[in-house]
């Protein structure tokens, strides 16, 4: 038999009476034009917008879920109720911007969504890609706050897009919140995602050995519990490393706690609860890096950088003080209006009284810089006068124009590269996503 091989296909055998040739191809025929015609392929873009709409409807499942169960554990309090409240009409108001960042994320061709890095539900990073990539190009691992209970990697779409407007590539890590992880998890998590990066990021056009490690505000301190973490294990012997702290080439840290211990009570203050403050001290970089036993290594830790507003009220400079830390005066770097002013150590000692207390203020702020110093690392701290929690993460990015931070950040990255520092200068200004009347408001009602 030319087209039926009854022998081979016993299932079609089954079914077909075994008859002569023709009869054979006269049922094929009927058979053929009885059934229908397969439906036509679906076109690459509509599949792509289908698999975008799960995407988002399995997240905002998640995000429900938690938050459901995270208000049964915490009873819907007063300070809870006004904080909502206060970020639904913070969100409304910054929500020109957020359409349009929203916009880029789900629709740009440069931006990957979920990218695995690991067996956990929120094991997944986003990564944004610049649109030049003819040759490998610097990363940012970043790692997005929402003080330990909100925070979500799609926070970094408005870092990751104008860094990458700038030849920069960012991959933002997802990680578990409370309550479905604990602080050694979303340290776990974090770890694990910085060693996807160290180890994948070459496959979609980035440079391995130019990998800078940030974060904000939550994430800030995660981050820096991760990177001070792997540093203790390789300054051990024996240990399995999957990523190695020498392939971090810098550590920025925006509107960070790196004190949990001293923040509790605030955090109490304010409405959120915090279990476990005795095992705090272990989560805590600053109290971390004291200890005898691990200040071998501070060695291997790469620069780090801090930046804070000094109206930060979420991250209080007072809650970040270590009581030996209170009466210092030595200011290593402020950034006032706009500029900054490179002090030498104990440089207001024989300054006026207003510029003393102004600099004992500000020492309150060098807690975890100074004992990053006590023990050999590099460490430096940027001041910026008169900003809040979000100013330096959300409004400021979200107004367009000229942004110290996003300069600094920018310029430091390609500090040795000509090419790159030359296009900087000829880049245009960023563009205004959000009226000055919204952004101001904004400011005001903010939960944060």
């Amino acid at each position: 038999m030319s087209d039926f091989n009854m022998e081979t296909n016993p299932l079609l055998s089954g079914v077909l009476p075994q008859t002569n040739t023709g009869t054979t191809k006269r049922h094929r025929r009927r058979r053929s034009a009885s059934m229908p015609s397969p439906a036509p392929k679906q076109p690459l873009r509509r599949q792509s917008f289908s698999r975008d709409i799960g995407h988002a409807a399995a997240e905002t499942y998640l995000v429900t879920r938690l938050s459901f169960k995270l208000l049964r554990y915490l009873g819907v309090g007063y300070r809870w109720m006004i904080r909502l409240a206060a970020l639904g009409c913070y969100a409304m108001l910054l929500m020109p911007g957020f359409l349009q960042v929203a916009y880029y994320y789900f629709f740009s061709s440069r931006v990957q969504r979920s990218v695995i890095y690991g067996d956990q539900p929120r094991n997944r990073l986003d990564l944004y890609l610049p649109e030049n990539r003819d040759e490998p190009k610097p990363v940012v691992a970043f790692v997005t706050g929402g003080a330990w209970i909100i925070g979500y990697k799609a926070w970094g779409a408005l870092l990751g897009q104008q860094l990458a407007e700038r030849d920069i590539m960012v991959a933002c890590i997802d990680y578990r919140n409370f309550p479905q992880g604990t602080i050694s998890d979303m340290v776990d998590d974090v770890s694990q995602g910085i060693s996807f990066v160290c180890n994948n990021i070459a496959e979609y056009g980035g440079d391995p050995n130019r990998i800078y490690l940030m974060g904000q505000s939550a994430g800030a301190h995660i981050s820096s519990c991760a990177l001070l973490n792997q540093a203790i294990k390789e300054s051990k012997e024996g240990d399995v490393m999957s990523w190695s702290v020498s392939q971090i080439k810098a550590y920025f840290g925006l509107s960070g706690g790196y004190n949990l211990f001293n923040l509790v009570d605030h955090f109490h203050s304010r409405g959120f609860i915090m279990e476990g403050e005795q095992s705090l001290q272990q989560y805590s970089p600053e109290i971390m890096i004291q200890d005898q036993t691990v200040r071998g290594a501070a060695s291997l830790l790469p620069r780090i950088i801090l930046f804070h507003g000094t109206m930060d009220y979420s991250i209080p400079s007072e809650s970040r003080v270590h009581p030996k830390y209170i009466c210092g005066v030595d200011i290593h770097a402020l950034l006032f209006h706009g500029h900054v002013l490179y002090c030498p150590l104990n440089a207001f000692d024989h300054a006026s009284p207003c510029m003393t207390s102004l600099a004992k203020h500000f020492s309150e702020l060098k807690a975890f810089a100074d004992a990053l110093e006590g023990v050999g690392a590099e460490a430096e701290l940027i001041l910026y006068e008169g900003k809040t929690h979000t100013d330096l993460f959300l409004q400021d990015p979200l107004r367009g124009g000229k942004d110290e931070l996003f300069d600094y950040v920018v310029g430091y990255i390609h500090s040795g590269d000509a090419a790159a520092l030359a296009k900087d200068l000829m880049a245009a200004p960023r563009r205004r996503l959000v009226p000055e009347l919204l952004l101001k408001l904004a400011r005001k009602i903010s939960p944060f």
